[in-house]
């Protein structure tokens, strides 16, 4: 190998993979190697999975197939959550020389240092989750005006429909102290917004090797992000409707920076299949949060996670679902088709249904969630609000967010870039 070898990065999934996949990068280009586009030529490629998409093996097979014609001789890593849920199966495709587990993920320049390109089969380096532990913090760069940074990971929770605890294992965070100095570390490079992510953010607090001895809580870690005055904006990524308290939306509608905006996942609008997923709340629940969020913030963004098709699934449910929804003070859905995922026990529930129903209904919440996102932006039409511009250019034109998550469109202008500014909404 040179004496400056190659490295590039292939994401799938998350903000959370991102936010990892960039850290990593950075550890190895501390190490020499030098960062290539993964549609380049290089020494090495890493392919950080997802256990979430349905496609996982095919995804992971296409790529590896692709760096094969590109650069027969490079070496191969795949790691992330589908490596620790499927390591042999992964060592068997042509091509990969190494699979990394959830345990080893954060080692990957120590295992670099001696390659040896295989040609009999790949090298796995895992355990089993439950020998998981220790925090790993992680954020996103390479874009100066956002970074997403990981303050938690893993999951207590059992939704019978997720493999996410068993390839992350247990609810862990970092330390408020340490969160503080990553966000000031971050905003030294000219971040504006930080969104703070994580496997079940709401959960943060408990130690790095998962001790549920709880010292801290994600409301005093918003309390003491929000005096970090060198960060303009934070923005919550996800959280779960039984841990989103009263304390949490009152300290958001209070902020100096915490945007106006909160996603929360759903699932179901019926009590009858949130009990068969095993969530840990119910529809009056849900509906109270998004209630008391529009009481105290009434131009606040509301986004929200839901699953069709899940087993069990009839008209009625799915009726229920649709009827709740659009009753709804909310702003925009992400709707997901159920897909049967291996070790689940939703794989045992009954009836199935079928995959042409399930894409029906995700066709007919999709049509519900433009109508919702039409409905909250003509809302805002005329009003000024605090917009955050972005970089990137695209056919002559530039986009920003505005604080509760509207994008705004505008003729590129470099003045505009990485600049918090008044914007009124047309």
């Amino acid at each position: 190998m040179t004496e400056a070898p190659s490295i590039a990065f292939h994401t799938l999934g998350c903000k959370l993979n991102f936010s990892e996949s960039s850290t990593l990068s950075r550890q190895v280009e501390q190490e020499g190697f030098q960062k290539k586009d993964f549609d380049e030529q290089a020494d090495v490629y890493v392919i950080n999975t997802c256990s979430v998409t349905e496609n996982a093996d095919k995804e992971c097979r296409y790529l590896v197939r692709q760096i094969q014609r590109r650069a027969p001789e490079a070496f191969v890593v795949i790691t992330g959550c589908y490596a620790q849920l499927k390591p042999k199966e992964i060592s068997g495709i042509p091509g990969v020389d190494l699979v990394l587990g959830a345990a080893e993920k954060f080692n990957l320049a120590s295992h670099l240092r001696d390659l040896t390109k295989s040609h009999g089969g790949a090298r796995i380096s895992s355990c089993e989750i439950g020998e998981v532990g220790g925090f790993h913090a992680s954020h996103s760069s390479g874009d100066r005006t956002r970074s997403f940074m990981k303050v938690q990971d893993g999951c207590d929770y059992a939704c019978t429909f997720c493999t996410i605890p068993m390839a992350r294992g247990k609810s862990r965070s970092d330390s408020i102290e340490n969160v503080i100095a990553e966000a000031r570390h971050i905003a030294a490079k000219g971040v504006r917004e930080i969104v703070l992510t994580g496997i079940n953010l709401g959960d943060f607090g408990k130690g790095p090797d998962g001790d549920k001895r709880r010292t801290e809580d994600f409301h005093q870690l918003m309390l003491a992000l929000d005096e970090v005055e060198e960060i303009d904006r934070f923005r919550i990524s996800s959280i779960e409707p039984n841990l989103l308290t009263d304390g949490i939306i009152d300290s958001v509608a209070a902020s100096r920076r915490f945007m106006h905006h909160f996603h929360i996942p759903l699932q179901s609008g019926s009590d009858a299949i949130l009990g068969q997923m095993k969530r840990r709340y119910r529809r009056d629940l849900y509906a109270d949060r998004v209630g008391h969020i529009r009481s105290v913030m009434p131009h606040c963004a509301i986004g929200v996670d839901v699953i069709v098709g899940f087993p069990g699934e009839g008209e009625v449910e799915f009726r229920e679902t649709a009827d709740f929804l659009e009753g709804l003070d909310i702003s925009y859905l992400h709707v997901f088709t159920y897909s049967e995922r291996p070790n689940t026990p939703a794989l045992e529930l009954r009836p199935v249904v079928q995959v042409p129903v399930r894409n029906e209904r995700n066709k007919t919440l999709r049509q519900l969630s433009f109508f919702k996102q039409r409905q909250f932006h003509d809302r805002h039409l005329g009003q000024t609000r605090k917009v955050l511009f972005e970089k990137q250019e695209q056919g002559g034109m530039m986009e920003g967010w505005t604080d509760n998550y509207i994008r705004v469109t505008t003729p590129f202008d470099p003045e505009l870039v990485n600049r918090v500014v008044d914007w009124t909404l047309r």
